[in-house]
């Protein structure tokens, strides 16, 4: 195999509308795991990635105060520093982690926390504006029409640009929106999670919102390189992954075998050809695909030159039906806003 799609674009990426009036890359990178979850960090090959997005013309980076935690915008704080105007910089606040046992987590929404988060963002990220500012994840405690008007307030006061929100249900996307413009909704959505197609999009492009989605690669299970939990790191995340286990994940192997046939034939790698389908779903979805190498960053943004044909989407369709997929996205779903 060739593996044509491995040659890089001669152009930069392009650009696409999100939201009504976010001009981005067709692709973004998310720079989670560059501080945690996936396994053993390399802040130098880290930094080089970042640069390289940049060279490629990834503009939209991705990054949240609970990554690290907070090492993760440092990290990207400090990539940026020289290019800080070729980046659409997006982070997130609400995932509330314990800085002395990060496994303890909260979510906190309140108008409160919602302007201290953001100043302790702008510090760490050595930047006096965000692009894009998530809520990590809805506080049900808190009325999202509280939580959107203080967000409201920092877009007035210059903090943040725009607005978007992760993980929200269509009722909460309507009430933020009526609130303020929300440019965005972040959530997984890949060849093996589909939750987003029933009301979710179709709501948003009523609304004029763009989706970005996180994961596109299924956490890297779409690429194929993953057989066993004893191909991850002892600190991985995806150790504890309800895809990822025992029964679960023999069936979800099967399906990734799918697409790796229909790969082969299109001359590309498993992973190309999931992120051409999340990209071949519209203008308007914009995946971040996270990585901590050059390597992988580059095959990425040489899948957005893939042009899917009725055949590979029917082939595609076939290979991985909707709910098709075993197990949970995540351990503990109770944060989801559903």
């Amino acid at each position: 195999m060739t593996n044509s799609a491995n040659v890089l674009p001669t152009r930069v990426l392009g650009s696409v509308e999100l939201g009504s009036d976010l001009s981005v890359s067709a692709l973004g990178l998310g720079c989670m795991g560059m501080s945690e979850f996936y396994g053993t960090a390399d802040e130098g090959e880290a930094v080089r990635t970042v640069h390289r997005a940049l060279d490629l013309g990834v503009t939209l980076l991705d990054t949240a105060d609970m990554y690290g935690p907070f090492t993760n915008e440092q990290l990207v704080g400090r990539a940026i520093a020289d290019r800080r105007d070729a980046v659409v910089l997006a982070t997130k606040f609400g995932n509330v982690r314990d800085v002395d046992n990060p496994r303890n987590r909260r979510i906190d929404g309140s108008p409160e926390y919602v302007r201290s988060a953001c100043d302790a963002s702008l510090a760490r990220l050595g930047v006096d504006h965000i692009d894009l500012y998530y809520q990590h994840r809805v506080d049900r405690s808190v009325p999202i029409e509280e939580t959107v008007g203080a967000m409201a307030e920092l877009v007035a006061a210059g903090k943040v640009r725009r607005l978007g929100l992760s993980e929200a249900s269509v009722d909460t996307v309507r009430r933020a929106h009526a609130v303020h413009p929300i440019t965005a909704l972040q959530t997984e959505y890949s060849l093996w999670t589909r939750h987003v197609e029933e009301a979710i999009l179709p709501a948003l492009r009523e609304l004029g919102i763009g989706l970005v989605p996180y994961s596109p690669l299924g956490r890297g299970f779409l690429t194929g390189t993953i057989t066993s939990t004893d191909d991850l790191d002892a600190d991985d995340f995806r150790r504890h992954n309800p895809r990822f286990q025992g029964d679960a994940l023999q069936a979800n192997l099967a399906l990734v075998e799918r697409v790796r046939a229909v790969a082969e034939r299109r001359d590309v790698t498993a992973g190309q050809l999931a992120l051409a389908w999340v990209l071949d779903q519209g203008p308007d979805v914009v995946p971040i695909p996270g990585t901590k190498r050059v390597r992988y960053l580059e095959e990425n943004v040489a899948a957005a030159a893939i042009t899917l044909t009725d055949q590979d989407r029917v082939e595609l369709a076939a290979a991985v039906p909707v709910d098709a997929v075993v197990g949970e996205r995540y351990p503990d779903m109770s944060s989801i806003d559903a």
